[in-house]
Order: C-alpha cells, then sequence, then structure tokens
C-alpha cells in the first residue's frame, strides 16, 4: 500500500512529493553496497544540512558553482536571501518553494551530469568536509561498525548526496533528482524536491525494496520537517534541533543530541542577524545596480 501523503499538501504538490520519493530510491540503488551486510534489515537515515553538515549542503554548491562562472553574485545574494525568509520568516507555501525550485534549476540547465557530479568532489574539499560535525559522524560509524546501512536523506541533488556519502564512507545517499538526458540536465525535476513528507516516502520505498524492518531503523534529523521521517523509524533521534523538533523530541521520548556550542545564544540572536544579513545584501546589490547605471 502505498504511504498517504501529507494532507497539507496542495494535489499537485502531493503528487509530485511522491514521485520525488519513489524516484529518490529508485536512484539510491545503484549506489548499494554488493555485499550482503551483517544486519540486513537495519539501517540509519541521516538528513545532511546541520545535522551531517553544518550549514546548508545547496548553499555550498552554490558558492562553488558562482566561482566557477554557472551565475553571478547577485544571484547568489537572491539564493541567500530566499533560504533565510523561508527559515525565519517561517513562509514555505507552494508558491515559494515553486519559485526556489525554478530558479535553482536554471543554474544547471544545459550542464552534463558529470561536470556537476566533478564539481560536487572540488566543493566537497573547498567548503564541506571541514563542516562535517564531529558528533554526527561519529553516529554514522557506530551504525557502520554493526553492519547496518547509512544512508544520506537530502534535498540536494542526488548527484551531490552521493559525492558527500562515498568521501564520508557510507552506504549510499537519497536526494532530489534532477532530469536529464543523454547526460544533460534538463532544467526540470523527477517529481518534487526531496523535503519534509518526500523523505518519508523515500524511506518506506527503500526500506520495502530493501527488506529493512522500520521498527529497528534509526532516523536523525534537525528539522521538524522531518517529523514524517523520523517518526517512520523505531529509533528517531533529533541532532542540533530546532525549536519545533526539539518540543515535538521532548513530548515523545525522542533522544535529542546537540553537537553546537552557544546553541542558546546563537538561538536568541538568530532572527536579529538574519535580518542584518538580508539588509546587507538589499544595500549591495542597490549599490552596485546604482554603480552600473551612472556609468
Amino acid at each position: 500500500m502505498s504511504p498517504r501523503p501529507p494532507a497539507e499538501l496542495p494535489h499537485n504538490l502531493q503528487s509530485r512529493s511522491i514521485l520525488a520519493g519513489q524516484a529518490a530510491a529508485a536512484a539510491a540503488e545503484v549506489e548499494q553496497a554488493l555485499a550482503q551486510p551483517p544486519d540486513p534489515t537495519a539501517a540509519a537515515f541521516f538528513d545532511v544540512d546541520n545535522t551531517i553538515m553544518q550549514g546548508a549542503s545547496i548553499f555550498l554548491l552554490a558558492r562553488g558553482l558562482h566561482r566557477r562562472k554557472f551565475f553571478s553574485t547577485r544571484d547568489i545574494a537572491r539564493a541567500a536571501w530566499q533560504q533565510a525568509y523561508f527559515k525565519y520568516v517561517g513562509v514555505e507555501d507552494a508558491d515559494h518553494i515553486e519559485q526556489a525550485r525554478t530558479a535553482a534549476l536554471q543554474f544547471i540547465a544545459g550542464h552534463e551530469v558529470s561536470e556537476l557530479e566533478e564539481i560536487g568532489e572540488e566543493v566537497f574539499d573547498e567548503y564541506m568536509a571541514e563542516r562535517i560535525w564531529p558528533g554526527t559522524r561519529a553516529l554514522a560509524q557506530w551504525h557502520l561498525d554493526r553492519g547496518q546501512r547509512v544512508w544520506l536523506m537530502t534535498a540536494a541533488p542526488v548527484e551531490i548526496a552521493q559525492v558527500i556519502a562515498r568521501r564520508l564512507g557510507l552506504t549510499g545517499a537519497l536526494g532530489t533528482v534532477p532530469e536529464h538526458v543523454d547526460g544533460v540536465y534538463t532544467g526540470r525535476l523527477v517529481g518534487e524536491m526531496l523535503h519534509g513528507g518526500s523523505k518519508a516516502i523515500a524511506v518506506r520505498a527503500l526500506a520495502e525494496s530493501e527488506g529493512l524492518d522500520l521498527e529497528r531503523c534509526y532516523a536523525y534529523s534537525d528539522s521538524s520537517n522531518d517529523i514524517p521521517m523520523l517518526s517512520l523509524v523505531g529509533h528517531p533521534c533529533a541532532v542540533n534541533p530546532d525549536g519545533t523538533l526539539r518540543s515535538h523530541a521532548k513530548a515523545n521520548g525522542w533522544l535529542i543530541r546537540d553537537y553546537r556550542t552557544g546553541r542558546k545564544v546563537a538561538s536568541v540572536g538568530a532572527k536579529a542577524a538574519v535580518a542584518g544579513a538580508v539588509a546587507g545584501a538589499a544595500w549591495w546589490i542597490g549599490h552596485r545596480l546604482r554603480r552600473r547605471r551612472s556609468v
């Protein structure tokens, strides 16, 4: 029986959410370990952003693409503003998601899959390796040492997710699946971003294909958006959680692990810091535009 999509999503997003989860699970099959693990019915699923890695992997990828002239400084400033808006203002409706989705895909349309994979390897070395949380990495290794498979779950493109998983020695990754034809990106997605309820659908699909017992599985995330995925498994754990997830975890008796320092101080100042960053970005863009007009 197919899992029910989140009821709060419009019907068209429900369909794309289901397709995204199924596509992610299918894409992950190529990354399976060939040898049967000693504990074949248990696995662990890790969110990436602020769970495995400090910060947003897609933004770090954007920095790498910006250095390689995929897009302008103005584009990356707009992307940073959108990320801050979604996270701290709390608006994540269908229109905003669609706008962010379309803008992100424009950057890779027409480029080859192999090109993004190569850049992903370089970006991992340049920006990501130093941002891996040692505590969460140790959790992943704990599962590997017990013969359990470990999968990453992220809204980042699956090609980048697989680079991160491979460099960390994990089993594989499930991520957003950009459509490509003959090895060239079309600028469209297969379904929707692997986000929220889509992750739960992907985990269930992978569990069915791999013979996993979800009651014996583990899931780790920092975000309340991943409560559907965390609720699927017998051993959910909130890692570096946001306020909503922390409250939910406490209410449901879930484990909580926090590897950040100065968490309370950062939380108090977060909205002010983002407001300042957004204002600064807006001033910088306006300043650049005024200079261009005056030339």
